[in-house]
């Protein structure tokens, strides 16, 4: 069924439908405690397969009067009541929590980390994890785990977001069949954590803007390029890391030589590095975005002082992890 089809499809209409409406009385948490009340409980293919198989045996049994095919139908029927009692228990009980997702870039998987923990005297096998609704066309990646008993353990949940921006965490979904496969046991949960997704920087990156002079400083042009520093010096010992120009570092290492050159403290402070929308030379928003994500990755590199200008708001030059991080964010958010 092609994908327009499947859009007018009045059954998927209604089922996509009744999904949303069904999640959305599911309470936000980002811990949830499975009880009787939030674990589901059906028969699998094989536990079809099997219950008819006893049908059989127990008509065969009853039309030809076969005491052992008595006896088999009913082992076999009561280690499924059994399978029953044990897949539901291994799930129930069970204490799920969601760590606080980090930030990640548009175009990679990111894992949210989902720890597990049971109060139980026994273990508990083969309990599975995946995210919720990923369509037909694209299987549940399950993350599978054991859980000790009376201990905890942990597990990562691959999301693909498809845009960048701010995502709640999709509802997951945990089951087991555990131990027969006869039935499956399951849950759904809406955690109530949100996941930062930064836009995806473009590569390879472009070389960096040239600087532009000071408002306080006393230089009549601008520098050839914040990349490519024309106010450079003979390293001295003592000088600051972020001083050092790491790019002709690694050419002068290419090369052979191990000459390491630092930058002007006097011509960095006549000029400063803005990263702008309008600098990029790019017509298409996101395209932008992409561009001034490679320059904030890039300048933050070579330990340089950066600002960043966007459409309502204006961080002024700093440098640093905290700094690239608010630069980002402001970059997944404009």
């Amino acid at each position: 069924m092609s994908r327009a089809a499947a859009a007018i499809n009045p059954l998927a209409l209604l089922r996509r439908r009744f999904q949303r409406w069904w999640q959305a009385r599911l309470p936000l948490s980002d811990t949830l405690v499975l009880t009787q009340r939030n674990v589901y409980i059906l028969p699998t293919g094989a536990g079809w397969m099997l219950a008819l198989t006893l049908a059989v045996l127990l008509v065969a049994s009853i039309n030809f009067q076969l005491n052992l095919g008595y006896l088999l139908t009913f082992l076999l029927a009561g280690s499924a009541v059994i399978g029953m009692h044990l897949c539901h228990a291994n799930l129930r009980g069970l204490t799920l929590h969601l760590k606080a997702p980090e930030p990640h870039f548009m175009g990679t998987s990111t894992a949210f980390e989902v720890q597990l923990s049971s109060e139980r005297a026994t273990p508990r096998y083969g309990v599975a994890l995946a995210v919720h609704g990923a369509g037909r066309k694209e299987p549940h990646h399950w993350a599978w785990t054991d859980v000790p008993a009376q201990g905890q353990t942990s597990v990562q949940v691959a999301f693909r977001p498809e845009r960048r921006g701010l995502h709640r965490v999709p509802t997951l979904t945990a089951e087991t069949r555990f131990p027969l496969g006869t039935f499956r046991v399951w849950t759904y949960w809406r955690p109530a954590a949100q996941v930062l997704v930064y836009p995806a920087p473009e590569t390879p990156a472009p070389p960096l803007p040239p600087g532009e002079p000071r408002a306080s400083g006393t230089g009549s042009a601008l520098s050839q390029g914040i990349g490519e520093f024309d106010g450079v010096r003979a390293y001295r010992r003592g000088d600051p890391l972020k001083l050092v120009v790491w790019k002709k570092a690694a050419k002068s290492l290419a090369t052979g030589t191990d000459d390491l050159v630092s930058r002007d403290a006097q011509q960095a402070q006549r000029h400063e590095l803005w990263l702008d929308p309008a600098r990029t030379g790019l017509a298409d928003p996101e395209a932008r975005i992409s561009r001034l994500t490679a320059w904030v990755l890039q300048a933050d590199r070579l330990g340089l002082d950066y600002g960043l200008r966007l459409p309502g708001a204006e961080i002024a030059p700093d440098s640093g992890a905290a700094h690239r991080r608010r630069c980002l964010e402001a970059l997944a958010l404009c």
